[in-house]
């Protein structure tokens, strides 16, 4: 999506700078805040395509601003985290970021994950980068509807619906739910999930995974404990039960 404005929040001038000119090589657009408070001032002003924030800065902490967005707005967030700092990591993505990148990071990295987010975000019907589809779809059955019970996905708009009513879901939220309505009762461990929906190498860490699927659960299930839809089978991860149609 060369064009797109992505906002860059992080208190180390260092940090934005080298992010700043990765990103402008791949022609988008950078904002640069250096703390929470002139981050979130820059997001309401500016609209960006997407946020890349720091958890720990001035003023509003990184917490505060991806909260703060997320409550008012689905645009994708990642996070910069210091390694090893998986409850950081945990607080992110349970409060609504998308993925996140841990310092020290490459650059070249950080610029995949933002075009893999914004390339879901601007052509959501296209098939998957790895060209991977459920038996006996072709180009077509990417684009399709898919309604299952009380949940309904429209892909070209980005749309879920729980008996009727909208459902307001993150970009990988409604990436991952998409992925396993359109394989239902086939099982994915949390590093193929990684792998087809972030389109990630697995190293060790599905934190994101299992903290999405318990958002997902939240969204969609009348009881998130007892879930009916989003089924985790013990000892190898998850799939969609129940039946599919167009």
């Amino acid at each position: 999506m060369p064009g797109a404005t992505v906002l860059v929040a992080d208190d180390e001038t260092e940090i934005t700078d080298v992010c700043r000119r990765y990103l402008e090589r791949e022609g988008y657009r950078v904002l640069v805040a250096h703390n929470g408070n002139d981050a979130f001032a820059m997001w309401e002003a500016s609209d960006p395509d997407l946020v890349v924030l720091d958890l720990m800065m001035p003023g509003k902490s990184g917490w505060d601003v991806c909260s703060a967005i997320r409550d008012r707005g689905d645009v994708p967030i990642v996070l910069l985290t210091a390694r090893g700092e998986e409850s950081d990591r945990l607080l992110g993505l349970t409060i609504g970021a998308d993925d996140y990148v841990t310092k020290p990071f490459s650059p070249r990295e950080l610029v995949l994950r933002v075009r893999n987010l914004l390339r879901r975000v601007s052509r959501p019907s296209k098939p998957d980068a790895r060209g991977d589809r459920a038996e006996g779809e072709g180009e077509t059955g990417f684009r399709r509807d898919l309604h299952a019970e009380s949940i309904s996905l429209y892909p070209s708009q980005r749309r879920a619906t729980l008996r009727g009513r909208d459902i307001d879901l993150t970009v990988k939220e409604f990436d991952l739910l998409l992925w396993l309505m359109r394989h239902p009762g086939q099982v994915f461990s949390r590093a193929q999930l990684l792998e087809r929906v972030w389109e990630t190498e697995f190293e060790g860490d599905t934190t994101t995974v299992t903290v999405h699927i318990r958002r997902l659960r939240e969204k969609i299930e009348d009881s998130p404990s007892s879930p009916m839809h989003i089924r985790t089978v013990w000892g190898i991860g998850y799939k969609f039960e129940g039946k599919v149609a167009p």
